[in-house]
């Protein structure tokens, strides 16, 4: 074969792979949708030295929204001109510790663990209970008029809830699925989960007819947010550490087992469902990020319902969400640990 001949076929050679769509862009396909912006987003601000909504919730009125933050309570947002945010729920300890009394200072790990620190949260719609995942007090529930949270569960197999963390409900037969990120940290030392490779986290299970928590998973890496599928097959649970979804069967043959479901490109944090079958997974930061270039990083990923990445959510490095919730109407609340306002993102890319 004259050299002509060689370089046509190597022409015709690359055309062919450039034309061949690769097995990760197949798998990928057109569900793929533009990226949301959130770099200008409108701000829900908190009151005065109360920080970190941490999860944000909806009740069945389409009232809120609700926000965990790190004074101990939990808020329920009125809307401008209606006395914006209210005291909702509370532990019994914040009572017992007289934690009102420290609001004019910002929270500590000491006041925390005192007061108590609410991470996730979830209604159930049927019965307007609000569970409540609190870091130092375990699980908890308040009814729809708010108050005093009753603390369900501080215990389980005769192991302490030193960390519990994210939570969801089961609409259809009102059973709480919830974590516990560690059985040797408690929130406070939450780097060293990360840092050590702590294996201690739980995924359980409690049941409001018979007042009884079941460890569904145990040994596991930082588990954090959990939410059940629209069929109610299984769980997906984020492992923050680990930067990956796992899913966990509940029902059918493979009912008791675990198997994995993504990787992420950051460190999860809640995950919660969007409008079509899928879930938005907050990243609190991404695995690579640098501290200097462009001030725009990944907030989120919306993951579909067989694992598939279909749409991003970037926005300015100084915040760093823990939990991304999409209401009818294209928009979109953020929640964060650290900032003292709750985000709002309006957008009509959501699909």
């Amino acid at each position: 074969m004259g050299n002509a001949s060689k370089l046509v076929v190597i022409a015709i050679s690359i055309l062919a792979l450039l034309l061949v769509p690769s097995a990760a862009a197949a798998r990928v396909g057109p569900s793929v949708t533009k990226p949301i912006d959130a770099s200008e987003t409108k701000h829900i601000e908190l009151p005065e030295l109360v920080v970190g909504p941490e999860s944000v919730a909806f009740d069945k009125h389409g009232a809120g929204p609700y926000v965990s933050v790190s004074d101990g309570r939990v808020l329920k947002y009125g809307g401008e001109g209606v006395g914006w945010w209210t005291t909702f729920a509370y532990s019994p300890s914040y009572v017992r510790n007289n934690c009102s009394a420290k609001s004019s200072e910002l929270p500590t790990p000491a006041t925390e663990s005192s007061c108590g620190r609410p991470l996730g949260l979830r209604f159930h719609r049927d019965s307007g209970y609000l569970y409540i995942a609190d870091a130092y007090m375990g699980l908890m529930r308040v009814g729809p008029n708010g108050g005093e949270a009753t603390v369900l569960a501080t215990i389980a197999a005769g192991v302490p809830l030193s960390f519990t963390n994210g939570v969801d409900v089961d609409q259809v037969t009102g059973d709480v699925y919830f974590t516990s990120s560690s059985t040797t940290y408690t929130r406070a030392q939450h780097e060293m989960v990360t840092k050590t490779g702590d294996s201690t986290g739980r995924v359980l299970k409690y049941d409001p007819k018979t007042n009884q928590v079941t460890v569904l998973l145990s040994d596991v890496t930082y588990p954090n947010g959990i939410s059940i599928s629209v069929d109610r097959t299984h769980l997906v649970v984020a492992l923050t550490g680990p930067c990956k979804l796992i899913k966990f069967w509940l029902q059918g043959s493979k009912a008791g087992t675990v198997e994995p479901f993504t990787d992420l490109p950051g460190y999860p944090d809640n995950v919660r469902p969007d409008m079509k079958g899928g879930y938005w997974v907050a990243l609190h930061r991404e695995k690579y990020e640098l501290p200097f270039g462009k001030d725009s990083h990944l907030l989120a990923i919306r993951i579909g319902a067989k694992g598939e990445k279909l749409q991003d959510m970037r926005g300015p490095k100084s915040v760093r969400p823990t939990e991304i919730v999409e209401r009818d109407g294209g928009k979109i609340y953020l929640g964060s640990v650290e900032l003292s306002y709750v985000s709002i993102v309006s957008t009509c890319e959501v699909l």
